[in-house]
């Protein structure tokens, strides 16, 4: 193809739902002088996940590959130095249920146990990635209802709290207060949520109405544009759902019910203050405002479930059957498409540096292990694939060829590692 952008008008069919929108976008086609990426490293398999709850770490300036496990039929989770053979440790997840059969850990992306009830190790959340008093940690939940948060430096448990209900749900961490410090959030399936501190002391908790079977969002304050943050949790309350909206002290500031069944979802700056994006299983995305709930708008994307993934100011990324969109967060405005993969389903986007100008831009990986690495505006940067494999999430990123920018770290559902330069 000589061109790189061609332009089309897309008519956003309403489908019978209010607010959803025409949108004028720009169709960027894949360029064939777009860079082949290349294989660079592999890791060993991590039996007991699907590839959907690892998460990349920095410790001491080196990427961290960390992924629940199962070893000796006990649930761990492991750590490997990215483009290494190196394995600086791994921690038992402890616990009278570590070594018998659990739930299955499902939830949102973040569900990382293939293990059925009664046959295998307790089931586990995927894991979640971050910082708490400058040290960096991860965490997860046990479906038996513990969340547990690990040093990520040594694999030494920081702290472990008892929810008091059954969980294995993605937790989340982020500045819930606005002073300075991290919270961890996490929910237990049968509507509980409790809030802690760096030290695992309580800092919230609440009960809702309904069963919760998506990762909470930390939606974090800003004093300099006088905007509120809260803890955002999804439950089957309501027709189709309920969207809660939680303060720092764990009161309900608002409810929502959506238009949309969402099966993903995030938080996003718009330049209008914060939304949520919700991804439907209908193919719409919808956002709400994170201020009061309202809707901002309803957009069909197609006609099949998609998959909201990373956000950057004013704009967020989704993935669906064969397309990934760049979509305006203010009025719903699809600032381009682009195809790839023909049919096959997209993962939910995120964003890295892989040419390390500094500049983070979307990357997509499909179900067949195919990459696709994008600047800002949609142009293809790189394409290529991980090999023949079944891949579930989306992709993670980490310096492993020492060039300054990010490769993109592909996950099997074998727990196999597959490092693509791009």
């Amino acid at each position: 193809m000589d061109r790189r952008v061609l332009f089309a008008t897309l008519i956003l069919l309403a489908g019978g739902a209010t607010g959803v929108g025409v949108a004028l976008f720009a169709f960027v086609g894949v360029d064939d002088a777009t860079t082949e990426a290349t294989v660079v490293w592999e890791s060993e398999p991590a039996a007991g996940d699907d590839g959907t709850g690892a998460v990349v770490a920095t410790v001491d300036g080196d990427p961290h590959l960390l992924r629940p496990a199962v070893e000796n039929g006990s649930r761990v989770v492991t750590a490997t130095v990215v483009g290494t053979d190196e394995a600086p440790w791994t921690a038992p997840i402890s616990g009278p249920d570590a070594e018998r059969g659990g739930g299955d850990g499902s939830g949102d992306s973040g569900g990382s146990s293939s293990d059925g009830p009664g046959d295998g190790p307790i089931g586990v959340s995927g894991l979640t990635a971050g910082t708490l008093g400058g040290d960096p940690v991860v965490a997860l939940t046990t479906a038996s209802g513990e969340l547990v948060v690990i040093d990520a430096a040594d694999g030494t448990e920081r702290f472990a709290v008892d929810l008091g209900g059954p969980a294995g749900l993605r937790p989340a961490i982020g500045d819930l207060t606005g002073d300075g410090s991290r919270e961890v959030a996490a929910v237990t399936t049968d509507g509980g949520v409790r809030v802690v501190d760096g030290e695992g002391d309580p800092v919230a908790e609440a009960s809702l109405a309904g069963e919760i079977s998506r990762r909470p969002l930390v939606v974090e304050p800003d004093a300099e544009d006088d905007e509120r943050g809260g803890l955002a949790v999804l439950t089957t309350a309501g027709n189709p759902a309920t969207v809660h909206m939680l303060d720092e002290r764990g009161d309900t500031r608002w409810t929502t019910e959506p238009s949309v069944n969402p099966l993903s979802w995030n938080a996003a700056d718009s330049r209008d203050g914060p939304v949520l994006a919700l991804g439907g299983a209908n193919g719409n995305i919808e956002t709400l405002e994170v201020s009061d709930g309202s809707d901002r708008y309803e957009v069909k994307l197609q006609d099949r479930p998609i998959a909201v993934g990373d956000a950057d100011p004013g704009r967020v990324y989704v993935g669906g059957s064969g397309s990934v969109w760049a979509v305006d967060l203010l009025d719903g405005e699809v600032v381009w498409k682009q195809q790839y993969g023909a049919s096959t389903r997209i993962n939910e986007p995120r964003m890295g540096d892989v040419d390390g100008n500094g500049e983070r831009a979307p990357v997509v990986v499909n179900r067949a292990g195919g990459v696709l690495a994008m600047t800002q505006s949609g142009e293809v940067i790189a394409r290529g694939d991980a090999g023949d494999i079944v891949a579930y999430g989306g992709p993670l990123f980490a310096d492993v060829t020492g060039d300054g920018g990010d490769e993109v770290v592909v996950v099997a559902d074998d727990g196999t590692a597959i490092a693509v330069d791009t």
